[in-house]
């Protein structure tokens, strides 16, 4: 595991993150890995703005869109802990949440950017905010199931982590890969979630 500094004043990490609220992003600072909290929710592609709110892009699946593609490099990608998610299991059918079977910390692959003026919420008006969103893949068997179009990118191994936050982008995309079956369990209702 590597260091990084805590940028978020101690403030204590939220135990569910939902879109458009704050969460821990790892990015990379100027003297080198640093903690920070920042909105979920990337700008969304102008096209699809149908009034000045832009709600965000939570998922990025399309790394070749000329929307993202300026968010690649290292200075814009971030690592997203994570101890479990959920997929929507269909219509009034609830969420399934899948958590990682290595009792061992993962991280999401994301982007962010820093300081983005945008109108989130009608009534707060512009503001301004880091943002970050995470990639999605293929769907390994476990989401597959649940989920037959997408999962998030989930890193696990520490070189893995290390190589999302430094290569460069020819090298890192080859990470932007579903976790190999037999990675994920699921959570059943009732069962106590795992913790940070």
């Amino acid at each position: 595991m590597f260091s990084a500094s805590d940028r978020t004043g101690n403030a204590p990490w939220p135990i569910d993150v939902y879109p458009d609220r704050l969460a821990p992003i790892i990015r990379n600072g100027e003297n080198g890995p640093e903690i920070v909290q920042a909105r979920w929710g990337m700008p969304t592609p102008p096209q699809h703005l149908k009034t000045q709110r832009d709600p965000g892009v939570t998922n990025i699946r399309n790394t070749a869109s000329p929307h993202w593609r300026r968010w690649l490099e290292p200075g814009q990608r971030c690592l997203v802990p994570l101890t479990a998610f959920a997929e929507p299991r269909g219509k009034g059918q609830g969420n399934q949440w899948f958590a990682p079977v290595a009792d061992a910390p993962a991280f999401f692959a994301g982007i962010e950017t820093r300081a983005w003026r945008s109108v989130r919420k009608v009534k707060d008006g512009e503001t301004v905010d880091d943002l970050f969103g995470f990639l999605t893949t293929t769907p390994n068997a476990e989401v597959a199931v649940v989920h037959p179009k997408a999962m998030p990118v989930i890193l696990t191994r520490p070189e893995d982590w290390q190589a999302w936050l430094t290569l460069p982008w020819p090298e890192a995309k080859n990470l932007q890969r579903p976790l190999p079956d037999g990675a994920l369990r699921t959570i059943e209702s009732g069962e106590e979630m795992p913790v940070c």
